[in-house]
């Protein structure tokens, strides 16, 4: 499947544009000297502040590909210090924040990264004003009337209003994508690697009101019910290409885009799914962890509106998530996007 063979006149006349509503976070980000075991001390080798979350770093990341038309925030945050952190930093990049809600009974939602280098990082989050946004709080018609396309919501499983399923098994993410698509939105989703029990439940409840699903492969087993490792942590890729083809049938209407630090599958209906295969990562080169599925899922927003094909999306993408890992925030690692497009050129991933 192929997005359209050329980049779209927008990238020179800046028209369009993509609001990325949901979750908005002051990541607080502590490089250790070792994970320690309960009741010891590790030292804390270098502290970063950043603005994180699936919002927040999609948003900032295509900021920082130099994406030429609208760029939007919505979601909810505390009229607090680490509010005014999130706003400054959005505005200093050229975003709109009025779609920002300051409310003034809740701390804006922070979250303690605990990162030790070559390793997965560890999270300590306080949700604060994340878990007060509803759909009733979001206006995609705004959004749709300013002449933005794209409306992009993340993540679900960490927006508990958005995420809770009624009587009638809607949810509010689920109306919250369906009023976008009324108003003539293209709906993209991501969601976190919740262990809720009910992962499958309430995620199930917004594909059908999903155009294009972001997600990385457990956020896909999850939400199938497929195991896509195996014991040993190796990736099984038939049970991707079976995950891949129930989000479908769960009511993904344009495409399902599954990504793992291996490989990238792009499914489409009544199409074959593509493959792209990720170049490995020298661990010397990895500060952080922290936002490299952020950064893919932004440089897939930006194919997405720019109707680049699919595997050229799918290149820059792991291009986007591997020099990521060369920051240690969610977004300092986020280079232009003529950059990424000069390493795809260099690295020439497979794609079939």
């Amino acid at each position: 499947m192929r997005t359209g063979e050329e980049v779209r006149d927008s990238e020179k006349r800046g028209e369009g544009g993509i609001v990325c509503a949901g979750n908005f976070i002051v990541d607080r980000v502590h490089t250790l000297s070792y994970w320690p075991e309960q009741g010891n001390l590790a030292h804390i080798l270098h502290q970063d502040v950043g603005v994180g979350g699936g919002a927040a770093n999609v948003v900032a990341d295509l900021a920082s590909f130099g994406f030429s038309g609208k760029l939007a925030a919505a979601g909810c945050i505390g009229t607090d210090i680490d509010g005014e952190i999130v706003k400054t930093r959005l505005q200093d990049a050229g975003i709109d924040v009025s779609g920002l809600r300051q409310l003034p009974d809740r701390a804006t939602a922070h979250t303690h990264v605990m990162n030790v280098p070559g390793q997965n990082r560890t999270f300590f989050y306080h949700g604060g004003a994340n878990d007060a946004v509803t759909d009733a709080l979001v206006s995609p018609a705004v959004f749709a009337e300013a002449g933005y396309r794209l409306f992009y919501l993340g993540y679900l499983m960490l927006l508990p209003g958005l995420d809770a399923l009624d009587a009638g098994d809607r949810s509010g993410a689920s109306r919250l994508l369906e009023a976008a698509r009324d108003a003539g939105l293209t709906t993209c989703v991501d969601f976190v690697s919740s262990e809720d029990p009910e992962f499958a439940a309430k995620v199930g409840a917004a594909l059908p009101y999903c155009d294009f699903l972001i997600i990385n492969e457990i956020e896909a087993g999850r939400a199938t019910g497929i195991a896509v490792r195996d014991a040993k942590g190796e990736l099984i890729e038939a049970a991707l290409l079976t995950a891949g083809e129930g989000l479908l049938a769960a009511g993904v209407a344009k495409a399902a885009v599954i990504h793992a630090p291996e490989i990238c599958f792009w499914f489409t209906p009544g199409c074959p799914a593509i493959v792209s295969r990720s170049r490995p990562v020298d661990p010397a080169d990895i500060v952080s962890t922290v936002g490299a599925g952020d950064a893919f899922c932004a440089a897939v927003l930006y194919g997405l509106h720019e109707d680049w094909p699919a595997e050229r999306i799918c290149a820059a993408a792991h291009a986007a998530a591997a020099r990521c890992l060369k920051g240690a925030t969610a977004t300092d690692g986020i280079p232009e996007m003529a950059t990424l497009l000069k390493d795809v050129m260099e690295i020439q991933p497979a794609c079939a």
